[in-house]
């Protein structure tokens, strides 16, 4: 289906273009001079002393929790609702995924009681996700981990730039962070992805392991740093390409920007579409200015009702989307049940939102939810 309004939308420029064309005709494209500057940049950017740039949020979320420890015998903590990574990047290191609930369908992020009624002596970890651009009660989540002597990895993947009620940016509270860079994120590279830390030993093991553990890599032997390499552990391909990184090195600069005009999108939603029968709207205007918009979600009555409503829309040619929770997913049924979850995922609907969406494209969505809901 081609949409009039698609849920999100990807604008290069000039420069982006020139910046992977000078990469591409430089002949250097494996992970090398532009994926260090990179990931300079993006630790500037965040305000933490390491980043280390990898090859998808997932694979962030996997290095992650092997460089934590976490391994076979173990259990983390993961909310139910969320993408499906955080869960199977659980099962990729051997340990046992224990979903936990959100809050409430008005705060639909962790719930930090939730994940303490959950701590086993198998606990291990919790995955704390920073859900649709709204950062989790981090804070919290971080005196919890430290009472335990739990590991706090934290799912920035849908909310790069987004602050805490402290005002703290994401992924820069946990022993880790972790964050994406798929079409669909605020900081769009096609595929990518980012771990922080401020611990220099837990970056070190990333780096070791996103490129086969190997003592060097290509760039160092290129310019004649070494002859050859050992293997010093069982690593994986995880690296990010030059191509991407001197994308994300053309955009990053851009990205507040970019964070202010979907701000600015969701503050005339809420303002539109205040007042409309059988529609909400999930957290406040607090949470607004503190978020980095992934998505703009309402809330319907319930799943009947929220499915008409896509389908209204998609005869508009809006494009909208819903996520599924963890516990309705056929890998993850067995899983412990999370009901503030499961209702808010069969109730909730993502409108289209973008840095680069029109006032007029924003108007024509707000007019066909009014009609439909009418």
């Amino acid at each position: 289906m081609t949409w009039t309004i698609p849920l999100t939308d990807v604008v290069l420029t000039e420069d982006d273009v020139q910046a992977v064309m000078t990469c591409l005709e430089s002949g250097w494209l494996t992970m090398g001079p532009r994926v260090r500057a990179f990931e300079e940049a993006f630790a500037e950017y965040a305000g933490t002393p390491h980043a280390v740039a990898v090859s998808s949020g997932t694979s962030a979320l996997h290095l992650s929790l092997l460089a934590a420890g976490v391994g076979p015998g173990d259990e983390v903590i993961v909310p139910s609702l969320t993408f499906v990574a955080g869960a199977a990047a659980v099962r990729y290191v051997g340990a046992t995924p224990v979903l936990c609930d959100i809050v409430s369908a008005a705060h639909p992020l962790i719930d930090v009681d939730d994940v303490a009624r959950r701590l086993t002596p198998r606990t291990r970890a919790v995955v704390a996700v920073h859900f649709f651009g709204y950062a989790a009660a981090i804070e919290q989540l971080r005196a919890l981990c430290d009472e335990h002597g739990l590991a706090l990895i934290e799912d920035a993947a849908q909310a790069i730039g987004a602050r805490s009620e402290s005002g703290a940016l994401t992924g820069t509270i946990g022993d880790l962070g972790c964050f994406s860079f798929f079409s669909k994120k605020q900081l769009s590279l096609g595929e990518g992805g980012m771990v922080t830390t401020a611990d220099e030993a837990l970056a070190a093991r990333i780096r070791s392991l996103r490129s086969h553990a190997m003592t060097s890599g290509t760039w160092d032997r290129h310019r004649g740093h070494a002859e050859s390499y050992d293997v010093v552990d069982f690593g994986y391909n995880f690296r990010l390409d030059e191509p991407r990184a001197a994308l994300g090195l053309s955009r990053l600069p851009r990205l507040e920007g970019d964070l202010e005009r979907r701000r600015r999108h969701v503050r005339a939603y809420r303002s539109e579409l205040a007042g409309v029968a059988g529609l909400a709207m999930p957290f406040d205007d607090e949470a607004v200015e503190r978020s980095s918009h992934f998505a703009f979600v309402i809330l319907l009555p319930d799943r009947a009702r929220r499915d008409a409503l896509r389908s209204a829309l998609a005869v508009h040619g809006v494009q909208t989307t819903w996520y599924p929770a963890l516990s309705a997913l056929t890998a993850y049924l067995d899983e412990s049940a999370t009901p503030i979850a499961a209702e808010v995922s069969g109730r909730h609907c993502a409108l289209p939102l973008s840095a680069g969406m029109s006032d007029e494209q924003r108007t024509q969505v707000v007019a066909a939810v009014r009609a439909a809901l009418a």
